[in-house]
């Protein structure tokens, strides 16, 4: 199947290791990945600022540029979320509308689509950490992906999961709420963080980039920023997305490098001239 990735902005501008490791992934599987370089921001932003407008011009150039795509796979919940759940209701009515709903029935979370699609969980992965996994708001309430993730962690050899108390609550970022309303997105962040810190875990886990960034070359989460301040201060933890993980710590390649370079003629090649190819897959722990 060739996978056509849809890299959200965050990921190409900030953290490229992601795209990297979502082509390595599927292309070990026997993928070959195509980027387009013409796709743009998913205009969740705008969507979730008022701007529908400005956001559905962005979903009718979206709908236009996957229009021939077998499947369209990103790492992230919350930009999958836009696109398969609220490009047919912004283009409901217009000329555009079976397009939006024939892209939705074919875009995925990445890890919904190793899962649900393909039928993997295990992936050949190593991680001899303590993890506990925190669902992303749209990837858990607007997609319904909760399971998917954890089959994928529990399928990695030698790591050990542990479900935090508050496994469904938000970590307070929500993109423009964290801006708008910070009082509220802290109180958030407090529970989370206290709720993550009890684990007593090495790493937390999480899908969606969205509610995470890139510092000083580290992984750390959104909510970690702002919960500094708070219970998960003291807690020596760090926070990574599974794609990194799942790329690079396999203890058994499931196909041989040469197998990969003959199937896969459209995969990483075709991402170097794009600005994923900026960073190299590095130990995503920091």
């Amino acid at each position: 199947m060739n996978v056509d990735l849809f890299i959200p902005c965050f990921v190409d501008q900030m953290a490229p290791r992601v795209g990297l490791a979502v082509a390595t992934v599927l292309e070990r599987l026997g993928h070959s990945c195509s980027f387009r370089e013409a796709q743009t921001c998913c205009g969740q932003p705008s969507f979730n600022a008022g701007y529908w407008d400005e956001a559905r011009a962005v979903a009718i150039r979206a709908v236009e540029v996957f229009a021939d795509a077998e499947a369209v796979v990103g790492p992230s919940g919350s930009c999958v979320a836009m696109m398969r759940v609220f490009y047919p209701q912004l283009l409901e009515g217009t000329p555009h509308e079976t397009a939006a709903l024939d892209l939705a029935a074919k875009t995925f979370e990445f890890g919904e689509f190793l899962v649900k699609k393909l039928g993997v969980t295990d992936v050949g992965a190593r991680f001899p950490y303590r993890v506990t996994y925190h669902d992303g708001c749209h990837g858990l309430r607007e997609l319904g992906v909760r399971d998917e993730p954890r089959q994928l962690l529990k399928a990695v050899k030698d790591l050990e999961l542990i479900e935090c108390d508050e496994p469904e609550s938000c970590c307070g970022f929500g993109g423009l709420f964290s801006v708008k309303f910070p009082m509220i997105s802290t109180a958030m962040a407090e529970v989370k963080g206290s709720s993550l810190a009890r684990t007593a875990c090495d790493y937390v886990v999480s899908s969606d980039p969205r509610v995470t960034r890139v510092a000083s070359c580290s992984w750390m989460a959104g909510c970690r920023d702002r919960a500094a301040s708070g219970s998960l201060a003291s807690v020596s933890v760090r926070f990574i997305w599974p794609r990194c993980w799942l790329a690079r710590l396999e203890s058994r390649p499931l196909r041989p490098a040469s197998q990969l370079a003959s199937s896969a003629p459209c995969g990483l090649s075709s991402l170097a001239s794009s600005s994923l190819a900026s960073s190299s897959l590095a130990d995503p722990g920091g």
